[in-house]
């Protein structure tokens, strides 16, 4: 594989609240400025449909279309909707679509993941988004849930989690689950955005994907689009 072919890759995870900003004002312009600033390769979005009615995507397909570099990966479950509770995915439009599901987990409030698999030049990746339940035990039962859908897969790959875990334990919890498995991103607190205390938002990657960089991104407007900071990850193959 060429240099060129296997560059890292930027990912980035943000819980962006369905737009609505500490602020309280509702600017989805406002969270694509934000992607601009971290200008990642691939995002995974939490609260990216609005929760009521028919739950439409937060952001306007037009308006990532107009003002983005990305395309949402295509789950198509509710018409208008971007992904599944709320889990979204974006990607660069250079980057090829192989394969997207919705994972269905065991929930006690309504919650899920989204799987994609992607091919950047010759590399292959998998990326789920997930945002986790409120309860510590529901929390365990989801992670042990995504663990099994990614060793279910047809194909090994190269594979990225990331999102909201809800987890305010450093070391325990669902992390427990994910740590066999996969290796923490060092991102740093995110939440609440104004005064960011807690870890609840995650990178993990499996280990044949190195984290080259990774980090929170803290920037005057993130601050404002959203109660959660985006974090993001450099990752390349080892």
């Amino acid at each position: 594989m060429s240099r060129a072919e296997s560059r890292p890759i930027k990912v980035a995870s943000y819980n962006i609240r369905k737009c609505i900003g500490t602020d309280r004002q509702r600017r989805p312009d406002r969270i694509l400025s934000v992607l601009a600033e971290i200008d990642a390769d691939i995002v995974c979005l939490q609260e990216a449909d609005r929760r009521v009615g028919a739950r439409l995507s937060a952001i306007p397909f037009e308006l990532i279309a107009q003002t983005s570099p990305y395309r949402a990966v295509p789950y198509e479950i509710r018409p208008g909707g971007m992904g599944w509770h709320g889990n979204a995915i974006l990607v660069r439009r250079d980057i090829e679509i192989i394969a997207h599901r919705p994972l269905d987990l065991p929930t006690l409030e309504p919650r899920g993941a989204v799987m994609t698999e992607l091919a950047i030049g010759a590399q292959r990746l998998r990326i789920v988004g997930m945002h986790l339940d409120l309860s510590g035990l529901w929390r365990r039962k989801q992670a042990r849930s995504i663990i099994a859908h990614v060793n279910a897969c047809a194909h090994p790959m190269p594979t990225v989690l990331m999102g909201d875990l809800n987890e305010w334990s450093l070391a325990g919890g669902c992390l427990r689950e994910f740590t066999p498995h996969f290796g923490f991103a060092p991102t740093g607190p995110s939440f609440h955005a104004r005064r960011p205390i807690a870890r609840l938002d995650r990178i993990m990657a499996t280990p044949d994907l190195a984290v080259l960089d990774a980090g929170t991104h803290h920037s005057a407007l993130a601050k404002r689009a959203s109660d959660h900071l985006p974090i993001w990850a450099t990752i390349g193959v080892r």
